[in-house]
């Protein structure tokens, strides 16, 4: 099913602000500017709308279940 450039354009913002929220300490307001919005409320509900969990959750439930996943050993995070 092909997307519109619109909805493609959407999703790519959404999926960097996860990968950033995932690997960066960087804030919610940062990473907002980072992907094109000028209003954080705006991208947290868009955020929110996609990923089904606001940034600062989906932040939170990223970093658990890191924190429960066994780490090989000499394994550096």
């Amino acid at each position: 099913m092909a997307r519109s450039p619109a909805r493609y354009l959407a999703q790519w913002r959404m999926d960097l602000a996860a990968i950033r929220l995932r690997d960066t300490a960087e804030t919610v307001e940062d990473i907002s500017a980072q992907v094109g919005y000028r209003s954080v409320p705006s991208f947290t509900r868009a955020f929110a709308r996609d990923r089904g969990s606001s940034p600062g959750a989906y932040r939170a439930q990223v970093r658990a279940s890191r924190a429960l996943e066994p780490r090989a050993p000499g394994r550096r995070l």
